[in-house]
């Protein structure tokens, strides 16, 4: 079973995603408040059922929100966002070397985040 791990930085508030395995799947960023935070745990929850939208390949379909984007960075790396239903980015991933491992990601995220319990970190 995944969690939200919830910490307070020298800004804000902001969650990790992680897996069973203690993997940190996806992160969230720095919200002003705590309640703001919780927010964007309860909208990753809802959204996490999107589809996902494969921007590394020519001429993708355009998938509509909430979704996930997969990209490649500039290191070259496959990462991928979940957008909310308003396109406000929500979760982004780490990067990832090879397509299937990013994709590995985002089922990760819609198994774990729907029952992950939040806890302080």
């Amino acid at each position: 079973m995944g969690k939200f791990v919830m910490k307070q930085t020298a800004t804000g508030f902001k969650f990790d995603l992680k897996a069973s395995n203690g993997e940190i799947i996806a992160t969230s960023e720095v919200y002003t408040t705590e309640s703001a935070c919780k927010n964007g745990i309860e909208s990753v929850r809802k959204c996490c059922e999107g589809g996902v939208e494969d921007q590394t390949v020519e001429g993708y379909e355009t998938v509509k929100h909430p979704k996930f984007e997969v990209y490649t960075d500039k290191a070259g790396e496959f990462r991928f966002r979940l957008k909310a239903k308003n396109g406000e980015i929500i979760a982004v991933s780490e990067g990832y070397k090879a397509k299937p491992s990013c994709l590995n990601g985002i089922e990760s995220v819609k198994k774990n985040a729907p029952e992950a319990e939040v806890v302080e970190g």
